[in-house]
């Protein structure tokens, strides 16, 4: 088959710089695959074009390429819906491909892409061999895929898998370490994705919020008052502001999930016929839709209901097309601590700061606290003369309060008067003078070519920028992309102060699998 629907993408992204988060990365070209699903609109992986200032599509059958932009996306299925813009009609010769049904365990496949070593279209053959929840790597969200064991490489992503002619799948990555194990994103999840798009459904993928602990120890399940013959997983966390918060609650015992039972390993029968992680669920489903759940509580069993939305964390997984959060003040720099701060070190998982890596994988978030506010790196100044060693550490207390978010910490910070009390989680304490702060502003942020004491979506953000800075006549998003030039002094500032604390500026953070 020649596969005239498979086309390859050329993109230009730029990705934000969080050691030095009010500026970008230089600009970076990659190439990726697609398929036309559409008039006009081709489907392809979100990490293909995350961050992206120029899109182009070039079709098997014309070496000529077509400018494309963004459509929708969702980062957390990894998928992206791209339209051409110019020229108009560019896509007319090519007969969309048609979206099939969930394949069963060894279909034949066959991957359809541009992978690195040549020019023109692959195809790589192979059968299905697992059906479960796996980690997507491009935004850490556990959701249902499908593993092939045809070759993926890298320029595949987002290429199409084909079975009996049809799309049962977009290829998104491969498993490191091993022999032609891919995974592509399943029939279920695009169509939840493109049918979202026609109904102008939010693109993101419903999570529960909830941290469970499996029942498979027969006097746990006797103490929690279960009988013999049932089934389920015991609530441990609730995520403040998630899908079940104000509706589950510790030791709460979630027995089913719109009928579907869940195992006492965490586990569901998902359409009748894969054991997979009870996440499967929500496979298919809206924020913003209801679910209903069987629990038990206090040894009563009862029915609850839930609306879905998205997920959130305490710190952040990786996030795209967005600037980082920051704010200097008396040149320390505060941002919200993420996973893609972390990644600014190199083999982050090992040496980042242990206290930012517990906040990662067991910090949940509450009412109280919705936000780790960090200091990342101080701006040395003769305002903050002797607090130099005072960075890669959490803010405690801000007088005597701890932070509830970043905004929260911001406000607070710029309408204080006096003297500022601020501590941090090694036990170090802060004074700064506000007036004197706001006397030293626009020194440390000329001395640094910093654009901004803040970045826009925080109070204040859209009018805090330094009037030295050239270009402010600039459109909002120019102003919030550029970056200093890789031979400024502000750039080797921040790349000795990257060296000085042991950084690296890796962008790709390594994981299980990789985007493909």
């Amino acid at each position: 088959m020649s596969y005239p629907e498979v086309v390859r993408v050329f993109a230009t992204t730029q990705h934000p710089d969080y050691d030095c988060p009010w500026q970008a990365r230089s600009p970076m070209s990659s190439t990726g695959s697609g398929v036309v699903v559409g008039r006009g609109e081709i489907l392809t992986g979100a990490h293909v074009v995350a961050n992206a200032t120029f899109l182009q599509v070039r079709k098997p059958s014309s070496p000529d390429k077509a400018v494309a932009r963004v459509k929708r996306i969702s980062h957390d299925c990894d998928l992206a819906l791209l339209e051409v813009v110019d020229p108009a009609g560019f896509l007319d010769d090519v007969p969309p491909a048609e979206i099939g049904e969930l394949p069963h365990l060894h279909d034949e496949v066959a991957v359809a892409g541009y992978p690195v070593g040549g020019e023109e279209i692959s195809v790589t053959e192979g059968v299905v061999s697992r059906i479960e929840v796996q980690r997507y790597s491009h935004s850490e969200r556990h959701l249902l895929a499908v593993t092939v064991d045809a070759a993926i490489n890298a320029g595949n992503s987002g290429g199409p898998v084909f079975g009996d002619g049809k799309v049962v799948g977009i290829a998104f990555q491969k498993l490191q370490g091993g022999e032609n194990i891919g995974e592509m994103v399943p029939p279920p999840l695009i169509r939840a994705f493109l049918d979202g798009a026609a109904a102008g459904r939010p693109p993101e993928v419903p999570a529960f919020g909830v941290a469970t602990q499996n029942l498979e120890n027969p006097l746990l399940l006797r103490q929690l008052g279960l009988a013999s013959g049932e089934s389920g997983v015991l609530v441990l966390r609730v995520e403040y502001g998630g899908t079940v918060d104000g509706v589950l609650q510790p030791r709460d015992v979630l027995h089913a999930i719109d009928g579907a039972p869940i195992a006492n390993n965490g586990t569901i029968l998902f359409m009748g016929r894969h054991r997979t992680r009870f996440e499967a669920a929500l496979t298919g489903k809206y924020v913003g839709d209801v679910v209903r759940l069987s629990i038990t509580r206090d040894r009563h069993r009862m029915e609850v209901e839930a609306t879905l939305r998205p997920r959130v964390r305490l710190v952040p997984r990786p996030g795209y097309d967005t600037s980082p959060a920051y704010f200097v003040y008396g040149g320390f720099v505060f941002q919200p601590l993420s996973e893609d701060f972390l990644a600014t070190w190199n083999e982050w998982w090992n040496k980042a700061p242990k206290e930012f890596l517990f906040h990662y994988y067991y910090g949940f978030r509450s009412r109280e606290r919705r936000e780790v506010v960090i200091i990342t790196q101080v701006l040395a100044d003769e305002i903050n003369v002797g607090y130099g060693h005072l960075h890669s550490e959490s803010v405690v207390t801000l007088d005597g309060k701890p932070p509830v978010d970043m905004v929260d910490f911001v406000t607070r910070l710029s309408n204080a008067k006096g003297i500022v009390e601020i501590t941090t989680s090694a036990g170090g304490v802060i004074m700064l003078d506000a007036d004197a702060v706001a006397a030293a502003t626009p020194r440390i942020l000329g001395r640094y070519h910093v654009g901004r004491d803040r970045s826009r979506d925080l109070p204040g953000g859209c009018s805090r920028a330094w009037p030295g800075r050239r270009g402010s006549s600039a459109s909002p998003r120019a102003r919030a992309c550029r970056g200093c030039s890789p031979a400024s002094a502000c750039h080797r500032r921040c790349r000795a102060a990257r060296r000085s604390r042991g950084r690296s500026r890796s962008r790709r953070r390594s994981s299980r699998c990789q985007p493909r």
